[in-house]
């Protein structure tokens, strides 16, 4: 978490350099900004419609052929004559220009294709001076007039696991994908909370003591607290599967004796115990609440090692512990699924808090310390009644503006996810897995394995990119099939092929031995002529439009779709834009470019959660 004071120099010229028109224009931040203010400028003086209004129907097109950017005439709503007329007539009034080549109408459409000169010119240079290029960091001021109030802040809850339970999927979805939406925003310069909501309170939780004092080991507790607590929770949840049957069997039997010794076993066996434990938590107890720092302290290191490795970490860890009592809510308005919100239980009997009760007190709790003016729930598709629920519970309550200030990032499932261990999922022994299979790919390939300096580690970061780019290259909503052979391959789109397109990049700059300072000052960007060079520059050019409508979607997709158009023009264009071997001026402009488009895929595979590999 990082707080804003003064607005840094560079970023109030940045501030001052929008333009004065369009308020949502940043040239110097995003290159098809500079065209759409020259576009709409020019279509207004052609036009006689206000150059606002026709700013913001310039579009992005999906494909290079059709031009870079497009104006829909009917998006314009004149009534007068037809939209095919008006394209037509409006590209052929079009003044010539140094910027843009003569404009074509399609139909209804008049479509745009940037002069390459100044393309080159306008994109080159602005990546090879600042490596983190693509991003626009006045995004996240709260007020673009007036930067001294500082950055909005932005709460991101994900991943969320249960202490002595699994890591299952629903967990590692919420990971990747928190992760992606914590970047995002940083990026955009938001303040940015990483929160990790620990299940870490109710009944369960005294029923896991319970079976420490009977199978505990306290060797087996520091070394690895997560596996060796479910352990247990399976162990005594076990026995609490067979007093259950029991007291069954007894109430069936249905004589005197069986029914005292079923009576006794609900008033004394484990579950109420478990129960008469929690109650204890409940009213802080002392000894039962050092037990359950421990287990909770111990669990979390455990869990600061794994994700780690996935170059995630949370500015916070809370829990359900920060945190018959009915809300009705059959007489209020469905949800936006539509689904309706039924009873919600809010606090037993006996006092004890319930799963709602604790989400409630966390959000008040989070308003307050950290004052948020966004927060993100990243949380799975069939939670959604839960946080309508909650949300309601916020209407309620009066506080209209807290819930504007909420909102729920859902995803699907993960189906056929599985390890060597068996169907149950920790987040380590899928890291393992994917980190294995690919170390065996990797071996296939005796010349270029024999090159890798650390290829444990290497095949550790490629699995963990294969797992990622799997989980993302759907829409969030969509179910997927774990399928550890597809995602490991260097064929297709896959996290090694992504991986795979940056290390040849880095191999060809380390090759031809010329410093960035030296393609800065002097490489000659008109000798970049081809075709291949020229669309390459194009896709590049779009990566701040792709990071800007990602604000938008939420949807890693975005980024990762945009990754693959980019890789898949890079990788057919070696034959025609040799380095090795070309002439000192031609290889140095070439490399510039190559250099461009290294710094936006490396930029595009960080914001996923992606480490870049140099070298594989």
């Amino acid at each position: 978490m990082a707080t804003l004071g003064d607005l840094p120099q560079k970023l109030q010229e940045d501030l001052d350099l929008r333009h004065s028109k369009f308020p949502a224009a940043y040239p110097q931040f995003n290159p098809l900004d500079t065209y759409r203010v020259y576009l709409a400028e020019n279509l207004s003086s052609i036009t006689g419609l206000e150059a606002k209004t026709i700013y913001p129907l310039l579009q992005r097109t999906q494909t290079l052929d059709n031009g870079d950017l497009l104006l829909p005439v009917p998006a314009l709503q004149i009534k007068s004559e037809k939209p095919e007329i008006l394209a037509a007539r409006w590209a052929e009034q079009f003044p010539e220009s140094d910027l843009v080549n003569k404009p074509t109408s399609d139909g209804q459409f008049i479509r745009f294709f940037f002069n390459p000169p100044h393309l080159l010119r306008n994109v080159i240079p602005p990546i090879l001076r600042n490596p983190k290029w693509g991003h626009n960091p006045l995004l996240g001021l709260k007020n673009a007039d007036n930067p001294s109030q500082g950055c909005k802040r932005v709460v991101i809850e994900f991943s969320s696991p249960n202490i002595a339970k699994p890591f299952h999927q629903g967990h590692l979805r919420s990971t990747i994908i928190g992760s992606f939406l914590s970047n995002l925003y940083e990026g955009a310069g938001w303040d940015v909370v990483r929160l990790n909501y620990l299940g870490d309170w109710g009944k369960q939780y005294g029923l896991l003591a319970l079976g420490f004092k009977t199978f505990g080991d306290e060797k087996a507790l520091e070394e690895d607290p997560i596996q060796h607590l479910y352990q247990i929770y399976v162990k005594v949840n076990r026995l609490l599967t067979e007093e259950r049957e029991k007291i069954k069997t007894l109430e069936a039997a249905n004589d005197d004796a069986s029914n005292k010794e079923a009576t006794a076993l609900k008033n004394e066996g484990l579950d109420a115990q478990a129960r008469q434990y929690f109650k204890a938590m409940c009213d802080a107890d002392p000894e039962t609440i050092k037990m359950w720092k421990r287990f909770r302290e111990l669990s979390i290191e455990r869990y600061k090692k794994s994700y780690a490795r996935l170059n995630i970490h949370f500015d916070q860890y809370m829990g359900e512990s920060m945190g018959a009592m009915i809300v009705d809510f059959t007489k209020h308005v469905p949800g936006k699924s539509g689904k309706s919100l039924g009873k919600a239980l809010v606090r037993k009997q006996d006092g004890t808090s319930l799963y709602l009760t604790r989400d409630i007190g966390a959000l008040f709790d989070r308003e307050k310390l950290f004052n948020f003016d966004k927060m993100i729930y990243v949380v799975a598709s069939d939670q959604e009644v839960h946080l309508n629920q909650l949300f309601r519970i916020i209407e309620l309550t009066g506080n209209d503006d807290l819930r504007s200030r909420i909102s729920h990032v859902n995803f699907g499932l993960v189906l056929g996810m599985s390890t060597r261990r068996g169907t149950v999922v920790f987040l380590d022994d899928v890291l393992r897995d994917v980190g294995e299979s690919m170390h065996e790919v990797m071996k296939k390939n005796e010349g270029k394995y024999a090159q890798v300096v650390d290829p444990e580690s290497t095949a550790d970061i490629l699995g963990i990119s294969s797992v990622m780019v799997q989980d993302m290259s759907g829409k969030r909503v969509n179910n997927y099939h774990f399928n550890i052979e597809t995602m490991t391959s260097f064929e297709g789109d896959t996290g090694p092929y992504l991986q795979y397109s940056h290390a040849r990049l880095c191999s060809i700059f380390s090759k031809a031995g010329i410093p960035l300072s030296e393609l800065e000052s002097s490489a000659d960007l008109s000798l970049l002529t081809e075709p291949h060079a020229i669309n390459l520059i194009r896709i590049v050019a779009q990566f701040p439009d792709v990071i800007l409508n990602t604000l938008k979607t939420q949807e890693p997709s975005t980024v990762l779709t945009y990754l693959f158009r980019l890789t898949h023009a890079l990788n057919s264009s070696y034959d025609v834009l040799r380095v090795m071997g070309s002439e000192k001026e031609l290889m140095k402009a070439r490399l510039a470019l190559y250099t461009a488009v290294r710094a936006v895929l490396k930029n595009g595979m960080q914001v996923l959660g992606l480490t870049p590999v140099d070298r594989m």
